[in-house]
This record gives C-alpha cells, structure tokens and sequence, in this order.
C-alpha cells in the first residue's frame, strides 16, 4: 500500500475485529470517516486497479462527404484543372475571404509554402533576421533558411505558448526584418502587443495560423491583423484537401507579389516578365474544390472545439500541479490540441507517470510536443541548411550562433506539457470525464 493510500484509507475489518460494537461502528458512520474511506477507494487509480474515469468514447465522424462530393463532381465537368482562372480556385478564394476577409489571395501546396511566399513577398532575404517562436513546425522557418535570412527564436509565455512580446523586443536588432506569430495550438497570441512592436520597429508582421483556422484576436479573425495570413489545409488541420495551403494579405505593398512567388515568379495579372525567382508552389483545381467544400463546415468545427476546450478548462482549473491552456477571455481558440502543463514541484510523480496513469483512465494523452526546440534540432546546432553549410554565417553576415541560443520558457513547456486531441466529434460529456481523470490523477500525486 503507497503511503498516499495508507494516510487516508480505514481498513474496517480490522475496526470491527477489534471489538468495535454496533454504536461504535454507528459514531465511525457518523463521523463521515467510513464515507472518506469509500470516496477513497473509488478514486484510487485506474493504472492500479481502480475505475476508469473515462466511460464513454471520443465519439467519431466523417470529415468529408457530400459537401465535397458534390464540389469534385463540378469541378470534373471543367476543360482544365489549371488553377489559373479555375473556378474552383476561384470559389476557394472567395469562401476563404469570407473566413478571413483580405484584399489579396493566394492558394498553394502547403501552410509552409504560404509562409514561403509572404517571407519572399515582403522582400526578406540576405542576413535579414526573422524572429518567432521555437515550438513549432519546421514549415515555419523553412521559408525563412531559403530566402537566405535568419530565424531569430524568442522566448513563450508559460501557459499560452505563444510569443512574449517583450522578449521578442528584447532580440530586435538593425538586421530585424520581421516577426512570424504563431498561433500554437489555436490560440491567438497577443497581437496587440505584437503589431505595437512591428509597428514601432517599421517590421512586418507575419501570422502563422496553420493550427488555427477559425480563431478570432479579440472578436477579429485570425491573419487580419498582421501584414500577411498563412494557413495550411494539410491533412491533420482543421479543415484540409490533404495538403494544401493559402496565404492573404491586405497590403497593397505586398499583395500583388504573392501570386507570382507562389508562381515560378510568373506574373499572371499584369503580364509582366520574370522580374522575381520563385518556386511553383500551386495549388490544383481538385484540391481547391475539395478545400472549397471544406470551408462550408469550418464554423461548426471551430465553434465545438472552442467550446470544448474552454470547458475542460474550467473543470481543470485550480487542480493541484496543472497549468490549464491560458486563453485570453476575449479571444476564441480553436484548439487544434489542448495541451496543458504539469507543475512537478507539486506533484510526486513525472510526467511520464503522469501520462501513463491518464492513459490507463482512458484519456489519450501525449507527452510532449517537438521533441526539442528548433534551434536545438541538429541541423540548426551544426548550421548545415545548404549541404551541410550555412552561407549567410560563412560571409560574416549573421552571428547568430544556434549552439548558444536559449529560450527557457519554452525549453521548461516542452519537458513539462502533456497534449490532448480536441475534436468536432467529441460531446461535452466525455470532455468532463477527461476533465475529472485529469483531476483524479493530479489529486494522487499531489505532493
């Protein structure tokens, strides 16, 4: 028996055994102390034998259907699958602007395609820094390494893993040409306070709301307060074709550059020669039929999730060792995961016992995110972008050195948070039992 177990548990046959009468035994009722005994026996852990918090499923459902069906059909009746004057690219741009309302559209291969395009269309390029986060995708920075600049990595917020601003302005320098906010998670970073900083800097702002289709900053929709909006349709997001992704900008500066950096550098408008390089970075017309389609279910998706997510919340709050996802009241996360942190000083377990006890109370729990951050990651530590060279570092151009790059936060929040997948097909209901295993197992190891 733990010596948890042993604190707070009676064993009553040993009570009775010693003599104990009829009245005695109805005082130990009374006294509520065979009541604490039975709760006690009931919360006793699933992973040791106990009832598993969680009974019910995560419930399950068709992404795709007739919606898209229906669009694909349409789109088969087409002379062309070219994307250029599509109307499926066409009706895809369209239904995007009404998500995320931007003067200038451009559909691609992918959300770090998108990235790509909005980093070029902005004029980035040789030893110009780029600062953003450390947790997150590779696709984020990809763009940034090919335009031959610099990722710059800024430390997050404990609990909403986002950008802080004021260490973001603490590493702006003269080569600082702009700042990628990603919305980890779904959840808007502050951008405010980001957009005052690029605004004050003459920086561009650049929104990598891949994981966030369908949140709002402070009733606004996501990708409308930064210079550019970059999303990604690949297969795990939200809404998806598969792989896919668009990027959008209200600049008029910038806006007529993104069709031909997404183009081979061909300007389709204006007719204009190759004035830029580019890559091909096209979306097809069967892929935006299929995105188009999709759109169609993105406010019911988005608004579940939210509600979801805000909900365990709630039930997780004030648990001892937990540190819930920090959402702005304002705000609207999506909640492409929810993830939370365990506080261990204050739990007498890991994390990876944490995660194996959520796991037999039926929660699908992951530990972790990345496995490291990114300027942790080998080829960043070894500099070896080009063919195991790094140009801009060999010209004396940057000294950024990955091997001395730090941000502890972030560092702390991957050894410490644990993930849980959120989905539009999940009811309230199994969103409170996870909550409740959640609270049952941090009430164990509480120390």
């Amino acid at each position: 028996m733990s010596q948890h177990r042993a604190k707070h548990s009676v064993n009553r046959r040993d009570f009775v055994r010693q003599g104990s009468s009829a009245v005695a035994l109805g005082m130990f009722l009374s006294n509520g102390i065979f009541r604490s005994a039975n709760a006690e026996e009931s919360a006793k852990l699933a992973i040791e034998g106990g009832p598993r918090a969680v009974t019910v499923g995560a419930g399950s459902g068709k992404r795709w259907g007739e919606p898209e069906l229906r669009q694909l059909q349409e789109m088969l009746n087409q002379s062309t699958l070219f994307y250029w004057g599509g109307p499926q690219t066409a009706l895809l741009k369209k239904r995007f602007q009404e998500v995320c309302p931007v003067k200038y559209v451009q559909t691609c291969s992918s959300g770090t395609a998108a990235l790509h395009i909005a980093v070029a269309s902005a004029g980035i390029g040789l030893g110009d820094e780029v600062i953003t986060s450390p947790i997150t995708d590779i696709g984020t920075v990809i763009g940034v390494i090919y335009q031959q600049a610099v990722p710059v990595f800024a430390d997050l917020g404990p609990a909403t893993f986002n950008l802080d601003p004021g260490d973001v302005e603490k590493r702006i320098t003269p080569r600082t040409r702009a700042i990628i906010a990603v919305h980890l998670m779904g959840n808007p970073c502050d951008m405010e306070a980001l957009r005052q900083i690029a605004d004050r800097h003459n920086l561009v702002l650049i929104e990598d709301c891949c994981q966030a289709w369908g949140a709002k900053y402070r009733g606004k929709p996501i990708g409308t307060i930064g210079d550019f909006a970059c999303f990604s349709l690949q297969n795990s997001k939200h809404v998806t074709c598969g792989d896919g992704g668009v990027v959008g900008t209200n600049s008029d500066q910038f806006g007529p550059n993104i069709q031909r950096f997404g183009d081979k550098g061909y300007d389709r408008t204006r007719g204009l020669g190759l004035e830029v390089f580019a890559t091909n970075y096209r979306m097809s017309e069967p892929q935006a039929a299929v995105a188009a389609a999709q759109l169609t279910r993105l406010e019911g998706i988005a608004e579940k999730r939210s509600r979801l997510g805000n909900l365990l919340t709630e039930i997780i709050s004030g648990c001892p060792g937990i540190m819930p996802h920090q959402v702005h009241p304002e705000d609207r996360a999506v909640y492409w995961y929810y993830m939370f942190r365990l506080k261990l000083n204050e739990l007498r377990c890991n994390r990876s016992q944490f995660v194996r006890a959520l796991q037999a109370e039926g929660v699908p729990a992951i530990g972790g995110y990345i496995g490291k951050p990114l300027y942790a990651e080998p080829v960043f530590q070894k500099h070896a972008f080009f063919a195991g060279r790094w140009p801009v570092k060999e010209m004396g151009l940057t000294k950024v050195d990955y091997t001395q790059h730090h941000c502890p936060e972030a560092e702390a929040i991957l050894t410490t948070c644990i993930r849980l997948p959120v989905t539009e097909f999940m009811e309230e209901e199994y969103i409170r039992q996870v909550g409740a295993a959640i609270r049952k197992v941090a009430k164990y190891y509480a120390a």
